[in-house]
């Protein structure tokens, strides 16, 4: 089989090379799952970097998050999924954990406590992009923040993949959303796509507009995924007691000194109004919770998607050849469009 290694930590196009591999072999508790699409995200480029919270070990197989495939065989004593059947595989490192396959090559074997079955008509494009950013959203605004229908809450890197997850899973449960965006541009799409109310930091003062539209009762939930500067404003716009949780740092995204990775926050505003400021990290609460409870968790995710009420952006595909061309629109500003290596008939994005 075709996959697609790094043989060490460094630029992905640099260290990445298309090798020719065995085809693993499942044993008990696992499948072997022909891999029909697998999203590029920047995590997976960070994790190549060495710049991420885990190492896979070099050399490795790129792709650390999630794909759609067919099971087409169970190791021993193994009795579901059924072989055939077309399912998501989470392959989100745990942390801590055991290592898990990448996901960039043509066959990979997976625990099948990891597998979600997914309906025929949702598209390969769609589903291979199911275990991460829509499951992300789900668990910031439902479990970790916990928030009723009613409530404000403030996000920041609203026009991000999950940014826009959250504003659509927020109308679905009542909740109104502040979204804060960098570009005036951005404003006009994000309500569109339903947010209540939009900040934009190029020509609006955040704290000023938050007190204006929150009123007296404040803001007390915030998910942030910029970090910096802006991350410590949304501390500072909470009510007292309030809580933000932090997801991501776009602000440093291209920064290698772990030192300048950082949210400064005003002491007085932690302390005297007693907020909290903590991080959600996948890989750690897929470390943290049960096989079981990932599963439950992602079978909602399948079930808002199939449902009509998250939507997934179709990705543009690329076969595994074309990586250079894949990675550059992965980190190309504001694309859009979400890479995806695709095999055999899940090219075009369709199901089949």
């Amino acid at each position: 089989m075709r996959a697609l290694v790094a043989v060490k930590a460094g630029e992905p196009t640099d260290v990445l090379r298309l090798e020719s591999r065995p085809v693993p072999t499942p044993k008990a508790g696992q499948a072997l799952i022909r891999v029909k699409a697998t999203p590029i995200h920047a995590s997976d480029l960070h994790v190549l970097r060495g710049r991420y919270g885990f190492s896979p070990g070099f050399p490795a197989v790129g792709g650390a998050m999630e794909c759609v495939g067919r099971v087409v065989a169970l190791g021993p004593g193994t009795e579901a999924p059924t072989v055939g059947e077309r399912v998501v595989v989470a392959a989100v490192p745990a942390v801590p954990g055991p290592p898990v396959a990448g996901t960039w090559q043509e066959y990979l074997v997976a625990d099948t406590q990891r597998l979600l079955p997914v309906p025929e008509h949702l598209s390969d494009s769609s589903v291979c992009q199911l275990a991460v950013n829509p499951l992300t959203a789900l668990l910031l605004v439902t479990r970790e923040l916990d928030v009723q229908p009613d409530e404000w809450l403030l996000q920041t890197a609203a026009g991000s993949t999950v940014g826009r997850l959250v504003i659509q899973l927020s109308r679905h449960l009542g909740i109104r959303t502040i979204n804060v965006v960098r570009r005036r541009a951005a404003v006009e799409e994000i309500e569109a796509l339903g947010g209540d109310e939009v900040i934009c930091t190029e020509d609006e003062d955040l704290l000023q507009r938050v007190t204006q539209t929150a009123g007296p009762a404040g803001v007390r939930k915030a998910i942030d995924c910029v970090a910096g500067p802006v991350g410590a404003q949304v501390s500072q716009a909470l009510a007292p007691g309030g809580e933000v949780v932090v997801y991501g740092a776009l602000s440093t995204h291209r920064q290698t000194d772990p030192a300048a990775l950082t949210i400064p926050l005003q002491a007085r505003s932690v302390i005297y109004e007693t907020k909290t400021v903590r991080g959600f990290w996948l890989n750690r609460w897929f470390g943290a919770t049960s096989p079981e409870d990932a599963l439950r968790a992602l079978s909602q995710v399948r079930d808002l998607v199939a449902d009509g009420v998250l939507s997934i952006p179709q990705g543009r595909p690329f076969p595994l050849e074309h990586f250079p061309e894949a990675v550059a629109l992965a980190e190309a500003p504001a694309h859009g469009t979400k890479p995806l290596f695709v095999f055999e008939d899940g090219r075009d994005g369709d199901n089949g």
